[in-house]
């Protein structure tokens, strides 16, 4: 197959307050996830953000409480949102966001581009360059056994692709679960060099020079913001 798909989004390095910024985004994120269904084993979404958060290195402790806070019927309530904009060159962003407060969040983003002399879009502007996939990333030597053994469980991928022994699948997002349990059947103790759902751009761009400085500087002022949770983006590294 050998379509390859880049999911850029800004690097949360676990160091002084950034973080405390990701441990704040796993609180919110598993929370809004375990509201109204707080047991794992028949939450998917729930189960998935946990599985990240151990890789994450997330303390228990700040996952069990956002669990029981939303067991609790807790009435804070944050809403997901998705702001588009365009960077330096030909650069495109789609910044996730969980707020409480709309137009701090709006605001925030908005003086980021401003900063670079940049702007945001409407909706639908940046996105329609993007699909929405996920992906998998694994140690494995067989490209042709994983493929024959997904097919034969019945489930479609979009695209697989093995380079220097990593083998990398594509799918549709509501298939994940299926294929991670189809290749955790077939290969035991099996561990994901890399696991994503989210925006990936259809093609990607490289910066040079002043472009590629305002495009650093806005992810990094992006990065800052408390409400932004993901940031992708089509600049290749």
């Amino acid at each position: 197959m050998g379509r390859a798909y880049e999911v850029r989004k800004a690097s949360i390095q676990k160091t002084g307050a950034v973080k405390a910024k990701l441990y704040s985004t796993y609180a919110k994120e598993i929370y809004i996830a375990a509201k109204g269904h707080p047991d794992p084993e028949g939450n998917e979404s729930l189960r998935r953000l946990i599985e990240k958060s151990k890789k994450e290195q997330i303390p228990s402790d700040i996952v069990k409480r956002a669990i029981d806070k939303a067991k609790g019927g807790s009435a804070e309530d944050y809403l997901e949102v998705i702001y588009e904009g365009f960077g330096p060159g030909a650069s495109t962003f789609i910044i996730k966001c969980l707020t409480d407060n709309l137009n701090r969040t709006v605001s925030f983003v908005r003086s980021a581009f401003n900063k670079v002399n940049k702007s945001l879009g409407v909706t639908n502007s940046v996105s329609y360059n993007y699909d929405y996939l996920a992906v998998v990333s694994f140690k494995y030597a067989n490209e042709e056994e994983i493929l024959d053994y997904l097919l034969n469980a019945g489930l479609e991928i979009i695209d697989i692709e093995s380079v220097d022994g990593e083998i990398t699948i594509t799918c549709h997002p509501n298939l994940i679960w299926d294929v991670k349990k189809s290749l955790e059947a077939l290969i035991s103790d099996l561990e994901y060099t890399y696991d994503e759902v989210g925006m990936f751009p259809k093609e990607t761009i490289e910066l040079q020079g002043e472009d590629q400085e305002l495009f650093i500087r806005l992810l990094n002022l992006l990065e800052e913001i408390e409400d932004v949770t993901m940031v992708y983006h089509n600049v290749k590294h």
